[in-house]
């Protein structure tokens, strides 16, 4: 496979990744119910999260950035609304 080619791959798992959590962050905006959401999960997946953003950003990958920083804010708004509704 060529570079270019590997990238486009990059960022379409990026995308897919990162926008799976986009129907779980406007369900938790539009109702601020979070009863079912795991403050535990939420976190240990935002910490997880940072994780792989420090790496992607360590060996220069742009989907790696992307996709996790995109993961990241999605995650912190949930966790953040976890925290306020609680």
């Amino acid at each position: 496979m060529s570079p270019a080619t590997i990238e486009i791959l990059g960022f379409a798992a990026a995308a897919l990744t990162s926008l799976c959590w986009l129907p779980q962050a406007w369900r938790t905006i539009r109702t601020r119910d979070t009863r079912a959401i795991s403050l535990w999960t939420q976190s240990l997946l935002a910490l997880g999260t940072v994780l792989w953003l420090t790496y992607g950003v360590q060996i220069g990958s742009a989907p790696v950035v992307v996709a996790n920083a995109l993961t990241l804010l999605l995650v912190l708004l949930i966790l953040s609304m976890k925290l306020r509704f609680g």
